[in-house]
């Protein structure tokens, strides 16, 4: 009789995670693909990070994807990291090495472009771009849009010091600027809008205007659900096209870390479409 295969143990790290999806789409892919594992969520500040994951280690944790606010801090504890990680400067996908250290991953870009280019169609080639944010997401989408082929990319972020040292970490002058916030009434439109910000997430709101939108353009926002909505209403409000929020990123990206610890990538629609039942684009679907 063959030994029970003991799962293994994985987590998502944030601040605040409860709302955290993960554990349930790592939960569905482990069962599509009959790999036994177990997977939660740590509620992990800033300031108690890197001791939360030494124990998590300890504990005989495998791998962790992280989030919120964390994706810098877990950079700059990986001993190694992958080619777009070190570029993208953030991680938000952890694999323990044999020796014991964290090997550092970002999923994020490339969970990001699949959802645009294989789930929704959408060509990113030539696109005028605008970001929205400098954080560790927005430096992932940032470089995932470049390495798609968008042929002009502007950040705006409230700090002023963060988009221009994100562009400078670019350093693609030729392509890529950062405008003023308070200046963006002056930007023209633009053939794609990300919001990368967290503005969603609590009080405060995007003051944006309706002058960035041309008929076409594409609007995402990288938070899903009701994080999303009030920079999905400005969009249709705007006139825009095809107004997304970042459900499909949040799901492909998952299944690229999945990958990367387990070797095979799952199949994702039927993830997709379960959450997306739940979770409408707007809240009166």
């Amino acid at each position: 009789m063959n030994a029970t295969v003991e799962a293994e143990h994985f987590a998502v790290f944030g601040h605040p995670i409860a709302h955290s999806l993960s554990p349930r789409i790592h939960a569905r892919f482990a069962a599509f693909t009959g790999i036994r594992l177990h997977y939660t969520a740590i509620d992990a500040p800033a300031a108690s990070f890197a001791t939360q994951l030494e124990d998590f280690a300890a504990a005989g944790g495998r791998g962790a994807n992280v989030t919120l606010p964390l994706k810098q801090d877990a950079c700059a504890l990986s001993a190694a990291l992958s080619d777009f990680a070190r570029r993208a400067g953030a991680v938000n996908t952890l694999t323990r090495l044999p020796d014991g250290r964290w090997l550092g991953d970002n999923t994020d870009g490339p969970g990001f472009v699949r959802d645009l280019t294989e789930r929704h169609a959408l060509d990113l080639r030539g696109r005028r771009s605008l970001l929205l944010g400098a954080g560790g997401a927005a430096r992932a989408t940032a470089f995932a849009l470049l390495d798609a082929g968008v042929g002009e990319l502007i950040i705006v972020n409230r700090t002023a010091e963060r988009a221009d040292a994100l562009a400078d970490a670019i350093g693609d002058p030729e392509h890529v600027y950062t405008r003023y916030w308070d200046d963006l009434g002056a930007a023209g439109n633009f053939d794609l809008i990300v919001n990368a910000t967290s503005a969603g997430l609590g009080a405060a709101q995007l003051a944006l205007p309706f002058g960035l939108v041309a008929r076409r353009t594409l609007c995402y926002d990288l938070s899903y659900g009701a994080a999303a909505f009030a920079f999905l209403a400005w969009a249709r409000a705007a006139g825009a096209g095809p107004a997304l929020d970042g459900l499909g990123m949040l799901v492909e990206q998952a299944a690229e870390s999945f990958a990367i610890w387990h070797g095979s990538r799952p199949d994702t629609d039927a993830v997709y479409n379960e959450l997306r039942a739940e979770l409408p684009l707007r809240a009166t679907d």
